[in-house]
């Protein structure tokens, strides 16, 4: 299993959180979709032998593009690559850009994945966050999209400072806010939430804003106690916490993003997108101006890295532990040698010790004979440390 993610490099306007690639300049829209397109007439060589399960559109803003610039591009895979019969097809969108009309439009089309990017259901954190929708927008795109479409994920952001207030002094988002938030997606029946903390990046408007004052800097602690009650909250509603920031009802996971933690290929088209075969991991330059020319030249704007056994080890352990399906150790041991296991097994003493992590041991009938396999995973107490504790895991200069 396989999958494309297509960047599109595009907003409206600049949220004051986000540090991804995008401009909020149209101009080159047309000449963008083009190349994209073109990058991915170049690149089918890289999968001629994969079958294509998952179609991603991510940014910058997706739901920025037409239906029809939308089916231009998956007509372009078609085209190009082997797809599956029902692929999962997603489009991320904003809800301003979700009107009635433009989601029969969407629905009519070979989309049939919705991630719609609400982050919050209060006016006064939409504004903090500079985001391009209000509230009401929110709620009356997901009472339209639920009507025609089965599969939607809908995203929220906690930990927040209480943009109600001003200043160093300002108090974080309550508890009680926080379950209103979680509250509101459950009322429209949506099948998977994503939920990430509030974090500051460099270079970010929110880093200037926290640093002159403007907004207080979220708590560590309350991104915590948010996270906790996000877990509890979703599992008493049916929803599986399969990955750190993913929860989904059963048969809602997102393939495109459990094939990713899975260790699966992926292709990763459009300016600052992502790709991995397994062995080596390839980048694209993170500038819309020079990858429109480079592939004008009829030049692929991206560098490559050959990943060494240590990086791959890494790479397992940050992917693993972040999902219900955790680390095998028999994949360990099999795949890096008794050296690595040796070494994670020195390392995950203290966190054992510490509750954090565990060792599940399950048995499958296999071949006529009983097959155990024992996997780590983190505990409930360990899950909102989950990328402390893989850092920890991580092997450097190895030998």
């Amino acid at each position: 299993m396989s999958g494309i993610y297509i960047h599109i490099p595009f907003c409206k306007q600049a949220c004051h959180y986000c540090d991804f690639h995008f401009s909020t300049s149209m101009k080159k829209k047309d000449e963008m979709i083009l190349a994209l397109a073109k990058e991915l007439q170049m690149r089918k060589s890289e999968f001629e032998n994969e079958i294509v399960e998952t179609i991603y559109f991510g940014g910058g803003t997706p739901s920025v593009l037409t239906t029809a610039e939308i089916k231009f591009l998956i007509d372009a895979v078609y085209e190009n690559y082997p797809v599956a019969e029902n692929p999962e097809i997603t489009l991320e969108a904003n809800p301003d850009d979700l009107s009635k009309e433009r989601i029969i439009k969407l629905s009519q089309s070979p989309i049939n994945r919705l991630s719609i990017g609400v982050q919050s259901f209060f006016e006064e954190d939409l504004t903090m966050m500079n985001r391009a929708h209000n509230s009401a927008e929110a709620k009356k795109c997901l009472e339209e999209a639920t009507k025609y479409f089965d599969n939607i994920s809908l995203d929220l952001i906690y930990g927040i400072p209480d943009s109600s207030q001003n200043g160093k002094q300002a108090k974080q988002m309550s508890n009680k806010k926080w379950k209103q938030n979680i509250e509101t997606a459950l009322s429209f029946g949506i099948p998977h939430i994503s939920s990430y903390a509030l974090t500051v990046e460099p270079k970010t408007a929110l880093s200037k804003l926290i640093q002159t004052g403007k907004i207080a800097k979220p708590k560590d602690e309350v991104a915590e106690e948010h996270f906790q009650i996000l877990v509890e909250t979703l599992e008493k509603n049916d929803f599986i916490h399969y990955e750190l920031s993913n929860f989904g009802k059963k048969d809602y996971f997102s393939k495109n993003n459990s094939a990713y933690w899975l260790g699966k290929k992926y292709l990763g088209i459009g300016p600052s997108a992502h790709s991995y075969d397994g062995i080596s991991r390839r980048w694209n330059v993170s500038n819309n101006a020079i990858y429109l020319k480079t592939l004008g030249e009829n030049k692929l704007p991206n560098e490559t890295e050959i990943l060494s056994k240590t990086d791959r080890y890494n790479e397992y352990i940050m992917t693993g532990l972040r999902t219900i399906w955790g680390i095998s150790l028999d994949r360990i041991e099999n795949e890096f040698g008794s050296e690595y296991l040796n070494y994670l097994n020195n390392q995950t003493d203290k966190h054992i010790k510490n509750n954090v992590l565990e060792i599940v041991t399950s048995s499958d009938f296999v071949f006529g004979r009983n097959r155990i396999e024992k996997t780590l995973r983190t505990t409930k107490k360990g899950k909102f440390l989950t990328d402390g504790i893989a850092s920890d895991l991580f092997l450097v200069n190895f030998k």
